[in-house]
C-alpha cells in the first residue's frame, strides 16, 4: 500500500530529552505504527463522506473518487494516511468503548487535526481541502457501495435520506455483482425502520426535509 509515511525508516533511537519534549515526533511515529498496522485499505467503492470502515473493522474505505493528495504551498501533502487514522480511531472508540459515534467522531477528528499539524501541514488548508471533497463526492450517485460498510455513522447521525437513495441504488442494481446485495439491502431498511421507530425520541430526532444535509466531516473550531 503506497502510502507515504513520515518517518519511512521509522528509527527508534533513544533521544536525550524527555519524550514529552517531542510530542510531534512521537504522534507522528504512532501515526506510522497505526498505518503499518492496517489490514486492508480499500479505494474501489463509493463512500459517502468520503471515508469508512467495514463492520469488522478490518478494511478502511475511502472513496474511489477522492483525490489522494492536494498541493499546498508548492508542496504535495499525502492525505490518506489521515483519513485512516480518523476511521481507525473512530471504530474503536465505537468498539472497544461503544461511545456514539458522534462523540467517536469529534475525538477523531482532533487526533487526525493533530497528527496534520505534527507533521507540519497547515490545518486550514487540509481542512479546506476535505470539505471541498465531501461535497463532490456527495453530489455522486452510490453506484458502487460496499456490502459490508458500517452502517453505525449514517444511523446516529439519522441520515434517513442517504440510507434510502443507498437502497434505491441496490434497488436499481448498482453495485459490484460479486456482493450480497439482498443483505445490504435488507440490513438498510432495518436500519431504517429502528429509526423511524424511535424518531422524536432522545435516541433519534427527526430533521425537516428542507434543511440542507450537515456533512459527516464536521469541522472543528480552527485555532
Amino acid at each position: 500500500m503506497p502510502l507515504h509515511f513520515c518517518h519511512p525508516s521509522a528509527p527508534h533511537t533513544k533521544l536525550n530529552v524527555p519524550e514529552w519534549y517531542v510530542c510531534d515526533l512521537m504522534l507522528e511515529r504512532a501515526l506510522d505504527a497505526i498505518i503499518r498496522r492496517l489490514k486492508k485499505l480499500d479505494r474501489d467503492h463509493d463512500i459517502p463522506y468520503l471515508a469508512g470502515y467495514s463492520r469488522d473493522g478490518t478494511i478502511i474505505y475511502i472513496d474511489r473518487h477522492m483525490p489522494t493528495a492536494f498541493k499546498h504551498k508548492g508542496r504535495k501533502v499525502e492525505t490518506d494516511r489521515f483519513l485512516v487514522l480518523h476511521e481507525e480511531v473512530e471504530k474503536t472508540m465505537i468498539d472497544r468503548l461503544n461511545l456514539h459515534y458522534l462523540h467517536a467522531h469529534q475525538i477523531a477528528t482532533r487526533v487526525e487535526r493533530d497528527a496534520v499539524v505534527a507533521c507540519g501541514i497547515n490545518w486550514n488548508a487540509y481542512d479546506d481541502f476535505m470539505q471541498d471533497n465531501v461535497k463532490y463526492v456527495g453530489d455522486k450517485r452510490l453506484t458502487k457501495v460496499p456490502a459490508d460498510l458500517d452502517l453505525k455513522p449514517y444511523r446516529d447521525e439519522h441520515d434517513t435520506e442517504l440510507l434510502e437513495r443507498m437502497a434505491r441504488a441496490i434497488e436499481r442494481g448498482h453495485h459490484p455483482i460479486n456482493h450480497h446485495a439482498q443483505k445490504l439491502h435488507a440490513r438498510i431498511h432495518v436500519t431504517l425502520s429502528d429509526i423511524r421507530a424511535n424518531a422524536g425520541t432522545a435516541r433519534h430526532v427527526t430533521r425537516p426535509e428542507a434543511k440542507p444535509r450537515k456533512p459527516k466531516r464536521a469541522s472543528v473550531n480552527r485555532r
